[in-house]
This record gives C-alpha cells, structure tokens and sequence, in this order.
C-alpha cells in the first residue's frame, strides 16, 4: 500500500494557537510559504516532510501526535452514526474525512446530537415501562458521556498516571503490602470477610471491607481505588472539572473511572512497566506475574501507554459479553469499535469463550487493507460459592501487524503472507465487503440486487 499522506490541518492551528504565533510568524519558523501554510491548515494540501521535521526540531513537538488517531475516530464514528436507517444517503467517506480535521468540534456536536437522537429511539421503544412515570423524560446518557471523554483522550491521563506513578515509589509497584499500609496511614483498617460485593467502605468508622472470595489482584486494584478517592480527591476533581460534563451522574461515572485509572497505574506505573513490557515482548502472563495483576489488567494498561515522549505500542483493547456486546473498549490505532451492538463475528474475540484459559492469535485484515495481530481470551469471573452467577467476558488486545516483532505472540505467525489474514471489519452497515457469509444485514451505502432464481449464502447481491 502507498504510504498514507498526512492531513492535520487542525493540530497545525492548535499548535500555531498555543505558540501565539501569526501565520507568517509560523510559516517563517517552518520554512514554508505563507499561502503554503494556508493550504495545509485548510487541509487543502498534506502536511510534507520539512514541515513534519521543522514542528520536531523548532518546537519539540512529538509528531507521533499527529498521527494520534483522533481525526479516524471521528471519521469511524460518523459513519457508523450515518449508517442509521434514519440517514437515507450518507456523505461519501471523504467528507467525513474532511470534516472530522477541519471542523472536529462539529462533527463531535453531530455525534452527540445522533447519540441523544438514539436515547430518544430507544425511550419510546420501551415507552410502555415509563408511562406515568414522573421521570419519563430524555436524559442524556452519562455512561456515554464519560466513555467518549476517555475515548478521546486515548485512554492517557497524564495528571493521574504521573500521580499514581509517584505513589508507587521506587518499589516499582504498588503491592498489596504498600496499598494497606498507606490505607492504615490514612486511618482505615482493613478487613477480609465472606461477601459477594467486593468492596464497601465505612466513612464514619474508616473500615474497609474487601471480599475474602476476590482474588488477590482483585483485592489490591479494590485498595487502591479506594486510596484514590480519599487521597487524590482534588486531582481528581481538577480533572472532572476540566471534562466539563453535562450532568453530575456523568461526573461521579468518570470519577471512580479516574480513580480506577489511578489504581491501575499504581499496580504497574508507567516507567517500569513499559520497560518490562519492552523487554518481556509483551509476555501478558510474564507481566500479570511481575505486577501482582490479572491478564485483564494488564491488557488494558498496555492499551493507555501513550504518554507524550514516551509511548508504547499503540494497541486496541476491547473486552465483551457472550452476546457480543461491547463492554470496554479502546483503540490507539486505526482499528476503531463499534459504538452500539456488538463487535463483527469473525473477530477471534468471540472464539475465546470457547477455549477458556487459553490465548488465541489472529491475523487480521479490515477492509482499508489495514492488517493487524489481535490476541483473544476468556476472562470469566466465577462467583466464588456455589450457586453464585459467573460473569462471562472475553478480551482482544492486538496492534497494526508492522509492531508485531515486538510481540511474542507473534512469533512464527506467516505475517508476510497475505492469505493468513482473516477479513474482519466493524459492523456489518458499514463493512464494505460484499462477499461475507457472517453478514447480518446489508451495507446502508450500497445497492442490492436480488435475484429470485438464484441463493447465495445471502439473499441478496451487494453491488
């Protein structure tokens, strides 16, 4: 594939903005003429290569973040939110593009606009549990709210993590040892006792009670949540302010999803955890067993090493129920989630629940001809007793293929041979591969010819 030309005319302005510096001025420091650097910024022409290395070597700038993904995501999202039957014919994909970097905030907006178009769909479709309700109105969704803000962060708060990083200390971990040491500093005693929630805190008697049932890992990440929350309150709100949510449930959501990060990071802190990534290969297990953490933990602290200067790998993350829904999800690369349902069934994912306990590697290839690794497996959570339900999910945690001398996983995979790459794309209304013979439903932006002497797998033809 020819190399991709880089638009980011939006990042060109912000980083010109934040300089207080007039186009001319910044042209100059470039070395571009004024009308050149007009164009670029308009996203009428890409950004070049003495452009890419001026931004480097005049301002420090990381010019990984010019490629940081936000631009695609936007792009991803919109079409998913246009392949709504509400929508009759969808813009081509280079409009989107074209909005998603000239106008982000609108496109955001029109996002927001189709989700809260969604909830009222939704409310009215199930209007007959609401009536004579007093709070049978619209309400915007929180839980959205708060997965867009780290959706669009890229799953990296820098404040938190560096935090999190300082409390864990030169030990290179916070262990349980050091979670219920700092917690008795505090004032809170800890005990263990036979219980089905797995954490409950008493602020009146400063008593913390973890289940004696949860596994260790399980215990800690519980111990430094709650840490977080009564000794990085004022981080923590700084941040919520800065989010600016709409409402206070979206708010208190994002706020344990803060402090969840804080516990996160303290486990495995950023420095010491992406050398021993690096120098393991990314060996999950190997990494569960040096941080004291679950192969789910660590998954997702791989997909948020992306701190300016000193990024990992950048991975997708996404964990999901027997029914195929989306329960966490995150990506850094292009590879983006669907937003509503499930995620395509011929991703390696949904195989996991079928070989618990063991990891699965796949090859990969979307329809933009984007190849990737993608490693799946089971992580169901049992109750702990008998008779206690078990939460049933499987995770994918995987990277673009061109990273995958990095991965142990990938070792003696055929990654040179294009056959070895199974198509997946992200939802069936907006795949663009006609062949499919998992498709559920046709591409909104497609035609279908049905003929009624023949069958195919489907019983219609994309054209």
């Amino acid at each position: 594939m020819p190399p991709r030309k880089l638009f980011a005319g939006a990042k060109l302005r912000e980083i010109r903005t934040r300089m207080d510096l007039t186009q001319k001025a910044f042209a100059a420091k470039l070395g571009v003429s004024l009308p050149y650097l007009n164009q670029m910024e308009n996203n009428n022409r890409p950004l070049s290569t003495t452009v890419v290395l001026a931004l480097a070597e005049e301002f420090g700038f990381d010019v990984t973040e010019l490629g940081s993904g936000e631009a695609e995501r936007l792009v991803s999202d919109m079409r998913e939110a246009l392949a709504d039957p509400v929508f009759a014919d969808p813009p081509p994909v280079a409009d989107l593009r074209l909005a998603a970097s000239n106008a982000p905030a609108l496109a955001r907006t029109f996002l927001g606009l189709h989700r809260a178009y969604r909830e009222v769909h939704e409310r009215l479709a199930s209007l007959d549990e609401a009536l004579g309700r007093e709070d049978a109105r619209v309400r915007p969704s929180p839980w959205e709210e708060v997965r867009d803000f780290f959706h669009y962060c890229d799953n990296y708060i820098d404040a938190v993590d560096r935090a999190a990083e300082r409390f864990a200390g030169g030990d290179a971990m916070a262990g349980p040892a050091r979670a219920e040491a700092r917690l008795a500093e505090a004032g809170v005693t800890v005990t263990r006792e036979d219980t089905d929630g797995l954490r409950q805190y008493d602020a009146a008697t400063k008593r913390l009670v973890l289940s004696s049932r949860a596994a260790p890992e399980t215990q800690t990440f519980q111990m430094l949540l709650q840490l977080a929350l009564l000794t990085q309150s004022p981080l923590l709100e700084a941040t919520l302010d800065l989010a600016r949510f709409r409402t206070g449930e979206a708010r208190d959501i994002a706020k344990i999803g803060l402090a969840n990060y804080f516990a996160g990071a303290a486990m495995m802190p950023y420095g010491a955890f992406l050398a021993t990534a690096q120098r393991t290969r990314h060996d999950l297990e190997l990494l569960a067993h040096r941080f004291g953490a679950s192969i789910e933990q660590v998954a997702h602290r791989l997909a948020t090493l992306q701190r300016p200067g000193a990024k990992g790998i950048p991975f997708f993350f996404v964990r999901v129920d027997q029914a195929g829904t989306i329960t966490k999800r995150h990506s850094a690369t292009r590879l983006q989630f669907a937003r509503f349902g499930g995620a395509c069934p011929l991703w390696n994912v949904h195989r996991a629940f079928e070989t618990p306990g063991r990891f699965l590697r796949q090859l990969a290839e979307t329809p933009d001809g984007v190849r990737y690794i993608s490693l799946a497996r089971d992580v169901s959570k049992p109750g702990g007793r008998f008779g206690a339900p078990t939460r049933r999910f499987a995770i994918a945690l995987g990277c673009e293929v061109a990273h995958a001398g990095a991965l142990v996983y990938a070792d003696d995979l055929d990654v040179e041979n294009a056959r070895a790459f199974e198509p997946i794309g992200i939802s069936c209304r907006i795949c663009e591969r006609t062949e499919c013979h998992q498709r559920a439903v046709p591409p909104l932006e497609r035609r279908l010819r049905v003929d009624p002497d023949r069958r195919g797998v489907l019983p219609y033809h994309v054209e």
